[in-house]
């Protein structure tokens, strides 16, 4: 409970607001209860997000390997959700075993580890360092 004394024109005021529930104040002046309705506060402008759908690959898809050869997008590592890719741990014809990392993905702002499900060769890089990716982006792909 708040307790105020103005003074305005020459004429005196006690108020005391005895509480707010809703919206609405309890407001006692001079001995007299009020009910005042109060405004809500405007709720902050919600940013609107604008995904840009990004051309998904294909089976014939050419790697971003230099050369020219056809990438089997059967085995590839896909992304489990969207995100911005902040590390690749591997490079094409690197060896990789079942659970090495190979790309680390930031997705609602953590670090998710990619690992390998088995041991291979690396034959392509789909990706690469920050770029933005949807969930089943194929981002490397292991000759098993």
């Amino acid at each position: 409970m708040k307790e105020y004394k103005y003074t305005i024109n020459g004429n005196k005021y006690e108020v005391t607001i005895a509480g707010i529930e809703d919206n609405i104040a309890n407001v006692i002046v001079n001995g007299e209860e009020y009910k005042v309705e109060m405004e809500k506060e405007p709720e902050p402008e919600k940013k609107k997000v604008v995904v840009k759908p990004v051309a998904q690959p294909t089976s014939e898809t050419q790697p971003a390997t230099g050369h020219s050869a056809k990438v089997n997008l059967n085995n590839a590592v896909k992304s489990p959700l969207p995100g911005v890719i902040t590390e690749i741990k591997v490079a094409v014809g690197d060896e990789v075993k079942a659970g090495d990392t190979v790309v680390v993905l930031e997705a609602m702002k953590m670090a998710n580890n990619l690992d390998a499900e088995r041991g291979g060769k690396v034959t392509a890089v789909l990706v690469s360092e920050g770029e933005s990716v949807m969930e089943d982006t194929p981002l490397i792909v292991i000759e098993y």
